[in-house]
């Protein structure tokens, strides 16, 4: 090829990038191309010379043929997806970088035996930051004759280890724990029952400024848990730098019952709203999905916030501050559904295919902003400090363990958090913490049949199979005695419709009957539950106690909200019912009171004032 075909073909974006090289590098490049002396001195006549050599395809086919297989990867990886090296992604999708990758002050470069090849085929950008990148031209060429590069894979495993080990202490001396595993999806449905029916009750208090559930209510919650917390959630700390995971699902559900519209602020307590008396008759798989989707979209509580050992969290003046809860939980959720339903995976290798899969997302847009203890010697803007496991990763843990697992989108498998990690112990400050965050301990999770279900990926919802009925005896004074210890989901309904008196003993109350059919419950349920688990019909006594309830229980009906009014005397109210205008607005409530329908008020007033009286 001649010369001036040669200038002619020089690839230009190339060509561009060489100039930005600096002369010393360009003169590497000049020999390892093999240029014929006399070798050109000028910046720019190397960077030409080099350009033009590169127009040879048979050369640009050598330098591949030299490249081992980690260093053709870093080419496929960055000429398949835009061409720019991701040096993040790549070592998330391969577990390491080419041998000749270093960090150069303002960008990524190509250094060591490695370098001369790489060096070719990259070039840095000092204009777009810490990058590096095949030039477009160069690009298209070298895609003629390579592949693309194989997705990121998501490991998975169908058993777990009945134990893990960790390293403890400054000697890092080995030790064994047992793998907890908790099974979400029954639990769910038994707690969100339990959490609404304390709702229902106005036992949770939260404050009207925060939405923060009190301690009192938390502790509530937590008693009615299905297995407990995952942890003692009101664990004493023995002495006073110990740490205590504390709550974490009863500390989920009132956020998640707020934020979802099911309960709503009244005062100091939570209320059901009309949603939530109307998710109690419907199944819980559809009330579940329902939280997690308006939980998405909810920016009440940000997760982050419990990883309560990082400070610098607030949205004050001079901070750019954290990024929209939505949009991490939107990617989250895709990341989620790459999982295989039914499959275990460790939360190391999901967090390694979400970078390795693109799926990114950020806590903050300037890690500054956060610390440990001190916020000049323990920032984590500092080398080291706000990698994606400390940072991201926390979060990552929390929205797992707290808030997905707690409405039963996925099992997990978990150890105490103290030691459980080890990825901050070279921070400043960490010497005297036994982990990072309450959620440390979380090692596996297994999208179940519920997450799918949750996350679109299944249109219909099979429930787990149902333990073995347990046998019960309805009596004619409505005690209800069961043959041994009720599931929990059992309890639940007895709890709702039953006042308990003993072990495995309850009694048919009209109170508690009454509030459920208020907010929502069903008679007939409840018949064909005791049908279904006693040998004998029911006993006359009891069915004509519920047909009498449920006759009771419709014959009074909420028709609207209304003002009492006091008249001064009984002659005021004749004057005022015998106007026909006002009439139309109101009811006589005795001699001198005058029930107004809210809905009225302002053509009451409107007519009293014609007639010379004003409301007050």
């Amino acid at each position: 090829m001649r010369v001036g075909t040669l200038i002619e073909a020089a690839p230009q974006m190339l060509l561009e990038g060489l100039h930005e090289r600096p002369a010393d590098e360009l003169r590497q490049l000049v020999k390892a191309l093999s240029v014929p002396k006399p070798q050109p001195t000028r910046k720019a006549d190397m960077a030409q010379v080099i350009a033009e050599r590169m127009a040879d395809d048979s050369l640009l086919r050598d330098i591949w043929a030299q490249l081992d297989a980690l260093e053709q990867m870093a080419v496929r990886e960055t000429i398949y997806n835009g061409g720019k090296f991701d040096a993040t992604r790549f070592q998330a999708k391969h577990g390491a970088l080419p041998s000749g990758f270093r960090r150069g002050t303002s960008y990524w470069r190509w250094e060591g035996a490695a370098g001369d090849r790489l060096r070719l085929l990259f070039v840095p950008s000092h204009r777009g930051g810490p990058l590096s990148f095949v030039p477009a031209d160069l690009a298209a060429r070298l895609r003629e004759f390579t592949s693309p590069p194989p997705g990121a894979a998501l490991r998975t495993m169908d058993e777990l280890p009945e134990t893990v080990s960790i390293l403890v202490g400054y000697d890092e001396r080995e030790t064994t724990k047992t793998l907890a595993v908790r099974h979400m999806e029954r639990a769910a449905a038994n707690d969100l029952r339990a959490a609404m029916r304390l709702v229902s009750e106005g036992a949770v208090a939260v404050s009207a400024k925060t939405r923060r559930p009190s301690a009192a209510a938390v502790r509530l919650v937590a008693e009615v848990l299905h297995e407990g917390d995952f942890y003692d959630a009101f664990a004493e700390r023995k002495r006073k730098w110990d740490q205590v995971p504390g709550p974490i699902r009863a500390f989920a559900w009132p956020w998640l019952l707020q934020a979802s519209g099911l309960a709503r602020l009244k005062g100091a307590r939570l209320e059901l709203t009309r949603k939530g008396r109307e998710s109690l008759t419907a199944p819980a798989h559809m009330a579940l999905r329902g939280i997690w989707q308006k939980w998405c979209g909810s920016s009440l509580l940000d997760e982050f916030s419990r990883v309560d050992q990082i400070k610098g969290q607030q949205r004050g003046k001079g901070r750019r501050g954290l990024t929209a809860v939505a949009e991490r939980r939107t990617v989250i959720a895709e990341a989620l559904r790459a999982c295989p339903v039914g499959s275990w995976v460790a939360f190391d290798d999901f967090g390694q295919f979400m970078r390795a899969a693109s799926h990114n997302f950020s806590v903050t847009t300037d890690p500054w902003d956060l610390y440990l203890f001190d916020q000049n010697y323990g920032s984590l803007g500092y080398d080291g400090s706000h990698s994606w496991e400390i940072i991201e990763g926390r979060y990552l843990l929390c929205l797992l363990l707290e808030y997905l697992a707690t409405i039963g989108m996925v099992d997990v498998a978990f150890i105490p958090p103290e030691h459980a990690r080890s990825d901050f112990r070279h921070m400043w400050g960490t010497d005297e913490l036994a982990y990072l965050s309450r959620y440390d301990g979380l090692l596996h999770f297994r999208l179940n049949s519920l997450g799918a279900y949750c996350l679109g990926l299944a249109e219909e919802y099979e429930p787990p199979v149902v333990a073995e009925r347990t046998k019960m005896q309805v009596f004619a004074d409505r005690r209800i005695v069961a043959d041994g210890a009720p599931s929990p989901e059992e309890a639940t309904i007895l709890d709702t419709f039953a006042t308990p008196e003993a072990d495995a003993v309850w009694r048919l109350d009209t109170e508690r009957i009454v509030l459920a059919l208020e907010e929502g419950g069903d008679l007939d349920a409840l018949r064909a539950f005791l049908a279904e688990r006693d040998d004998q019909p029911l006993p006359e006594t009891v069915e004509g106690f519920l047909e009498r309830l449920g006759r009771s229980a419709t014959a009074l009906k909420m028709r609207g909200e209304a003002i009492l009014i006091e008249c001064a005397d009984a002659d005021v109210a004749e004057k005022l019912m015998d106007d026909s205008r006002i009439a139309k607005t109101c009811l006589r409530a005795g001699e001198r009171h005058i029930v107004v329908r809210a809905k009225s008020e302002r053509a009451f007033r409107n007519a009293a004032r014609t007639m010379g009286y004003a409301l007050k």
